[in-house]
């Protein structure tokens, strides 16, 4: 991907793509035990990183000390150049479906509406235009016919489409989702990703917790892989390797499962 520059004579030339999100030194303690230490990450304008590690290895937390939902020991974040508080309307994010109440009474529209935030002000006064806004993300995920439908009463499936529907609504430039896949049909799956690469083909950046190994080199472009701290990172053709993946999981990875993969050995 390249940036549009502009000259003094007010001409375009082409220059490199910049960082997305920058994370340097990032720890993160829960109690006197590190699950994330000092991890550096970068992420390119335009990528689609899938985050790959084994259970346990700081995944998640990571994707939270980044958006300060929870707090590191150190670190600091940098979303296209800027502090982390000053670039946060420019993030969307998709939790972990286990970790939302799905019992809430609201309907599948009024999630939707919720990304729709900024737009709609202090008074939250939802015109028209914002409904067609919400319908049209709703398409976007096959989900159009469930606007009315309580969001407790879909299927695991359907709800990670809504959230990611709610997601699309922030019209941001970089989207962090959560496990995205975890516990969902192969159609939603299929899907989701189709959104996903679609966001990336229009220049948008997007980061992944991932955690099927078979579907990285398909679906992403860059992997970041961390046990509690980073292993490696880059371009997928590149990085994701029989060697680093081993340096990864130990001995949790098979000797199968990673001939099953059909990698380079380093």
């Amino acid at each position: 991907m390249t940036l549009t520059l502009a000259r003094k004579d007010g001409t375009a030339v082409a220059g490199p793509a910049g960082q997305a999100l920058k994370v340097r030194g990032m720890t993160v303690s829960y109690g006197q035990t590190p699950v994330v230490f000092s991890v550096d990450m970068d992420v390119p304008e335009g990528a689609m990183m899938a985050i790959v590690g084994p259970n346990g290895a700081g995944k998640s937390t990571l994707l939270k000390a980044m958006l300060g939902i929870v707090t590191p020991l150190s670190g600091r974040v940098e979303v296209y150049g800027r502090a982390l508080k000053g670039a946060l309307p420019r993030i969307a994010y998709v939790p972990q479906r286990a970790s939302v109440d799905w019992d809430f009474p609201t309907r599948v529209i009024d999630v939707v509406l919720m990304g729709l935030s900024r737009e709609l002000g202090l008074l939250r006064r939802i015109r028209k235009p914002h409904i067609a806004q919400a319908m049209d993300c709703l398409a976007r995920v096959g989900m159009e016919d469930f606007a009315d439908r309580q969001i407790g009463q879909l299927s695991g499936g359907q709800q990670q489409r809504v959230f990611l529907a709610r997601a699309l609504a922030q019209k941001a430039d970089l989207y962090l989702l959560d496990e995205p896949f975890a516990g969902v049909d192969a159609a939603t799956e299929a899907a989701i990703i189709d959104v996903l690469k679609s966001l990336r083909d229009t220049g948008k950046t997007v980061v992944a917790v991932h955690h099927d190994l078979s579907t990285v080199p398909d679906y992403f472009d860059h992997v970041f892989l961390i046990n509690r701290s980073r292993i490696a990172q880059g371009r997928v053709a590149e990085v994701f390797t029989s060697d680093a993946l081993s340096k990864t999981y130990g001995g949790r990875l098979a000797t199968a499962q990673l001939g099953e993969l059909k990698l380079d050995a380093g």
